[in-house]
């Protein structure tokens, strides 16, 4: 074996370097700079410490700030690092358990020795946490044998530690991690060289939850602090002030004020929609139907609850049994008046998908080749066991609607039809003002079906966006390894707010196991039976979830078309009452949502009050109007008000009353 190793750089050129040389070293001979700038690498694609040897030829990518997606994942790496040892050194006798990284900081959970920890620990933590990175600790890697590392993790009372060791798998290299010479942690890495590579202004904790060992309920309950981490003081206050204007936009909170639903104890994960928030509703179903009916859509409905058979023939019963609320399918007991239940066939559940029950609805009667593709489209209402700690307004839910749709095609219509969906998706999410990125997720590691069938199914999907032109930067195309569904992959749509944020509301998957484990078929052209290919989608992807981002998005400023009310008439004197109540009418008879206010207030305390229920236009009505025919008109969000006509008044707010796909 030769002690020289051949490694290529990015951009093509060989270094020729001893066996054992590593990253850092590299940099450092192509250049100071970048020896200071480099705090990681990717040899042949896998991110590493920037101090890790060499022991083969590879392929070299030196990581720095310039690359944000790899910095960002090592600094919070770290920073979960400096949290667990601060912790240690304040609360002798706290366990460590494990902490990774997050999409905008990192956490660790703790086994406290006395109490559980609070948000009044957090200054102290944090001045720690300080501490450790001014002492610039190198971050040295070191591989250990499991029976000297359970060993040395029981002398230290680190039962969860020893846990964890004893569970990995065999043969895996079990690694730690040494913070200078005297506090280690187990992990896989990669870490910077140093403590001192972070930038201490960069970071925040910001609280304190409870979190079961292992995400089992039956487990210890430990203590989660949470923090957000970023390359520089710079980033963390951009964070914080999206964090800020997210509060400000909660649509909870928002969802209150404006009297549009709520939630309680009696309906866990389940919505109570008031007459505001469900016209919101009615108003996006509306546009749905329009939608699907001009794209060739037949709408169905199907039932709620099925039997576990047919739960068992889809796959579901087996893979995901446990998100599934299962009732017990009574059989009559003719002994005695109590019922029985004898047995797995006799169990129902509440559907958590509409899928199975669809291809149903197709295999009812014989199917022809020249009748696909077959779309079937439902306002499915279906019910999920998530957690009760995962609960979160109308973004996670245990009762939902999909606005979901199924199409049964050939193989030959897979990507028209997915491109046709792309097109019809793109149309929607721009009526409504969102950017997006289209992402496909490829093959889970665990998954139905043939490598010749995945492999298929993923090109097609990936043919029919680039038919569609949006395979491309634009639009923020992304392949994502092993995060597809267990039956198909699938396309996702990635919408990005007015504070930056992302939502997956939309999918499109391909999918050929469900008809051939529900035996779906229909007569080819050669006259025999053939499966047709099932494409799942939906673009709202809950109404629910939907109405919650569209709420943050608006800041519960709604679009007009959208709005409850979308106007008040608001009287300054009650001589104006009458006339009030005739442009009410008008108002009324051209569609407008509208309401009147003759209350006994001043008018800017009515100007306040409808203002924070977030209605478009008010309409101010006093002495003057109702002697000349005109209206004071407001739009929310503008100091200033215009006297127009009534009829003015109507128009403008006819205008963007309508619906997007109805205006001219």
């Amino acid at each position: 074996m030769s002690d020289m190793l051949t490694i290529t750089l990015p951009d093509g050129s060989e270094r020729h370097v001893a066996r054992g040389t590593t990253p850092a070293e590299i940099a450092a001979a192509i250049g100071p700079g970048l020896a200071k700038a480099a705090m990681g690498a990717r040899v042949d694609g896998e991110l590493v410490d920037i101090t890790r040897p060499l022991q083969h030829d590879a392929q070299l990518a030196l990581v720095t700030a310039r690359d944000e997606a790899d910095a960002l994942e090592l600094v919070r790496h770290d920073f979960a690092h400096v949290l667990a040892e601060a912790v240690q050194s304040l609360f002798p006798g706290t366990q460590i358990t494990f902490g990774p990284s997050t999409d905008d900081g990192f956490y660790y959970d703790f086994a406290p020795a006395t109490r559980p920890f609070t948000e009044d620990d957090l200054p102290a933590i944090e001045a720690q946490m300080r501490s450790i990175i001014a002492a610039d600790k190198p971050l040295r890697r070191e591989a250990w044998a499991r029976t000297d590392l359970i060993a040395r993790w029981q002398a230290a009372g680190e039962s969860f530690k020893a846990q964890w060791a004893a569970e990995l798998p065999d043969g895996e290299e079990l690694t730690v991690y040494w913070s200078g010479n005297d506090w280690f942690d187990m992990c896989r890495g990669p870490h910077l060289a140093s403590t001192g590579k972070l930038d201490p202004a960069a970071f925040k904790l910001t609280r304190v939850s409870g979190a079961y060992w292992r995400g089992d309920q039956n487990n210890a309950m430990l203590s989660r602090i949470y923090g957000t981490g970023w390359l520089n003081k710079k980033q963390l206050d951009a964070h914080l002030t999206r964090l800020e204007e997210a509060a400000k936009r909660d649509h909870r909170k928002l969802g209150q004020e404006m009297d549009l639903f709520h939630l309680q104890a009696e309906a866990h994960g389940s919505v109570f929609w008031h007459p505001k928030g469900y016209r919101i509703w009615r108003e996006l179903e509306a546009y749905m139907r329009r939608a699907i009916d001009d794209a060739g859509y037949r709408e169905v409905k199907t039932p709620q609850v099925m039997d576990a058979r047919q739960w068992e023939a889809s796959g579901h019963w087996g893979k995901y049994r446990e998100n599934m609320f299962v009732i017990p399918d009574e059989v009559p007991n003719t002994e005695d008046d109590g019922p029985v239940i004898s047995g797995e066939a006799d169990w129902m559940a509440l559907k958590p998908m509409n899928c199975p029950a669809h291809v149903l609805i197709f295999r009812q009667g014989i199917k022809s080749y020249r009748e696909l593709p077959l779309r079937y489209y439902e306002n499915g209402c279906c019910h999920r066991n998530e957690p009760h700690g995962a609960l979160h307004g109308l973004m996670r839910v245990r009762q939902f609607t999909q606005d979901d749709a199924h199409i049964f095609c050939r193989e030959d219509q897979i990507v028209d039809e997915v491109s046709n969906f792309c097109a019809l998706a793109d149309r929607i999410y721009r009526d409504f003002g969102f950017t997006y990125a289209i992402k496909l997720a490829l093959r889970p590691e665990k998954r139905f079906g043939s490598e010749a069938m995945w492999d298929q199914a993923e090109s097609e999907l990936r043919n029919a966006v680039v038919a569609a032109g949006l395979a491309t930067p634009e639009y923020g195309w992304e392949e994502l390894p092993g995060e597809g569904a267990f039956y198909a992959p699938k396309l996702e749509w990635h919408l990005t707010d007015a504070i930056g944020r992302t939502w997956q509301v939309g999918t499109m998957q391909s999918d050929r196991v469900l008809p051939e484990r529900l035996d779906a078929s229909y007569i080819a052209e050669d006259g025999d039976r053939h499966r047709p290919v099932m494409l799942h989608r939906a673009i709202f992807g809950s109404y629910e979830r939907f109405i919650g981002i569209l709420i943050e998005h608006f800041a519960g400023r709604l679009p007009t078309w959208l709005a409850p009310v979308q106007a008040v008439v608001a009287t300054i004197v009650s001589d104006a009452d009458g006339y009030a109540q005739e442009a009410v009418k008008t108002l009324t008879d051209a569609g407008i949502r509208v309401e009147i206010d003759t209350r006994n207030e001043k008018i800017n305390y009515k100007v306040r009050e409808h203002s924070l229920q977030k209605v478009p236009y008010l309409l101010v009505v006093g002495k003057r109007e109702a002697e000349e025919g005109t209206v004071a008109i407001r739009r929310l969000g503008e100091q200033a008000q215009h006297v127009v006509s009534l009829a003015e008044a109507v128009a403008l707010i006819k205008a963007e009353a309508t619906a997007p796909d109805l205006r001219p």
